[in-house]
C-alpha cells in the first residue's frame, strides 16, 4: 500500500512573529496584536512570552490586560501580514503544486511525488521560511490532512518557552490510530469546545474512546455524524490536498459593538450581508452552489452552518432564504450574538436555468442588473431592495 505524504505549515504565532520582525525590540516580551480595550478589541493573537502569563487569542484585551497590566498591545498591521503571508505560499507553491491553503497562517501540501523523505522535506522547507521571510513556523507530517494538522497542534502545545516552537512532528504512517488514541477528545478536529462536555458526558474522554465505540451505540448519541467521527478518530481521511474542489468564497461579515439578540435586527442583517456577497459575485460574473452562514457568540465560540443548493445561485433572494433557514437551526430567540457572516462556495463560471419555462427568475436577472447598474454608476447605497414575507421561506 502507498502511503500520501502530507504536511501541514503552520506560522508560529504568526501576527506577532510579523511584528517582531518590524520592530525587533518586540522579540522576547509579552505582547498582544489587538483591538482598543475601549471597544470591545479582542486579542488577534498574543507572543509565547504572554501566553505563559495566560494571555491567549479570542478572549477580550481587558481581560488580557487584566491578567498582565503591562501587556503592550498593538494594534496590528494587516496588509503587511497578507505579504508575509503570500511570500511564504510563494514558497510553498514552489516545492509542489499541490498546495491548500486553509487561512492566512495555514497550509496543506502533498508532497508524496517528491524522493525525498517527508521529514526531510519538512526540514528543508522549515528552513528556507525562516530564511527568506524570517518567520518561525511548525509542521506536522502524516499520511493524510486530519492527522498532519493535529500533529502540528500537538507539537506546539508542548511548547513552553518564550520564543516560538519552530517544531515538528511526523506521524508513521500505519500509525495514526495509536498516535490519536491517548490524545484528548477535544483535539479531534471538527469537535468544537462546546461540544467536548457532550462527549465526555457520553463517555468518550480520548479520541480511542471514540474510535473504539459501538457503530450502534455512536450512532444513537450522535447521528448521522457517527460514521464520519469513527473515521476521523481512527485516523482516516482520504480527503485530497489542493483539488478542484477546494473551497474559494465570496464572503461578508460584521462584528456588533454590542451583542444583539433582536431578531429583526439579526435577519436584517443577515439580509444586507446577503445583498453584498450576491452584489460581489454578479460583479465577478460568478456563481454559487454552497451557502453558509457564520455566526460568534459573546464568549467567542464560532459556529458555521451550510447547505447545498440544486442549482448555482448569485440571485439576493436565494441566498437570504438558506441563509435564514440555516439561522434558525442553530438560533433561538433570547441568543445573543457577537457577529454574524455570510459566504457563498463552490463557485463556478456559468449560472444554470432552473427552468427554460421559470420567467420569474428572469424578470429577477433584470432587476438585479438594472439595480447593479445604478449601485456602479451612483453609490451601493442609492438603492435597496424591498422585502416582503414572500421573501421569507416558508415554515
Amino acid at each position: 500500500m502507498r502511503y500520501r505524504k502530507i504536511l501541514h505549515i503552520d506560522l508560529d504565532a504568526f501576527f506577532c512573529s510579523v511584528e517582531e520582525l518590524l520592530d525587533p525590540a518586540l522579540k522576547g516580551t509579552a505582547f498582544a496584536v489587538g483591538g482598543s480595550p475601549d471597544s470591545r478589541g479582542v486579542v488577534s493573537s498574543c507572543s509565547y512570552a504572554a501566553r505563559n502569563l495566560g494571555v491567549h487569542s479570542a478572549i477580550p484585551v481587558k481581560t488580557a490586560l487584566l491578567k498582565v497590566p503591562d501587556l503592550k498591545i498593538i494594534r496590528g498591521h494587516y496588509e503587511k501580514y497578507q505579504s508575509y503571508s503570500n511570500q511564504v505560499m510563494g514558497i510553498l507553491c514552489d516545492t509542489t503544486p499541490l498546495v491548500e491553503q486553509i487561512s492566512i497562517d495555514e497550509a496543506f501540501i502533498d508532497v508524496t511525488d517528491m524522493p525525498q523523505k517527508g521529514i526531510e522535506i519538512a526540514k528543508t522547507l522549515q528552513k528556507r521560511i525562516l530564511r527568506e521571510t524570517g518567520l518561525p513556523c511548525s509542521i506536522g507530517v502524516a499520511s493524510n490532512k486530519l492527522v498532519a494538522k493535529i500533529a502540528t497542534n500537538i507539537a506546539k502545545s508542548s511548547y513552553r518557552g518564550n520564543q516560538t516552537p519552530c517544531a515538528i512532528l511526523k506521524v508513521e504512517a500505519g500509525q495514526e490510530a495509536q498516535f490519536l488514541a491517548p490524545l484528548p477528545i477535544k483535539e479531534l478536529w471538527g469537535i468544537g469546545k462546546k461540544s467536548v462536555p457532550q462527549f465526555q458526558k457520553m463517555g468518550y474522554a480520548t479520541i480511542g474512546d471514540l474510535a473504539s465505540a459501538p457503530d450502534t451505540l455512536l450512532k444513537k448519541q450522535v447521528g448521522n455524524m457517527a460514521v464520519s467521527l469513527k473515521m476521523r478518530a481512527a485516523g482516516k481521511d482520504d480527503r485530497p490536498v489542493g483539488n478542484e474542489e477546494e473551497i474559494k468564497s465570496i464572503s461578508n461579515e460584521t462584528t456588533f459593538g454590542i451583542d444583539i439578540d433582536d431578531q429583526e435586527k439579526i435577519e436584517q442583517t443577515l439580509r444586507l450581508l446577503s445583498e453584498k456577497v450576491a452584489y460581489r459575485l454578479r460583479r465577478q460574473g460568478i456563481s454559487g452552489k454552497t451557502v453558509r452562514l457564520k455566526i460568534r457568540w459573546p464568549d467567542f465560540e464560532t459556529h458555521t452552518r451550510q447547505l447545498s443548493l440544486a442549482q448555482p445561485t448569485n440571485h439576493d433572494t436565494v441566498i437570504f432564504r438558506s441563509i435564514l433557514h440555516l439561522l434558525h437551526e442553530i438560533w433561538k430567540p433570547g441568543m445573543k450574538v457577537r457577529l454574524l457572516g455570510v459566504a457563498v462556495a463552490t463557485l463556478t463560471t456559468t449560472v444554470q436555468q432552473l427552468s427554460i419555462l421559470d420567467t420569474h427568475y428572469q424578470k429577477e436577472d433584470h432587476l438585479l442588473q438594472a439595480m447593479d447598474d445604478i449601485k456602479e454608476r451612483y453609490g451601493k447605497k442609492m438603492i435597496s431592495r424591498g422585502w416582503n414575507e414572500r421573501d421569507h421561506p416558508e415554515d
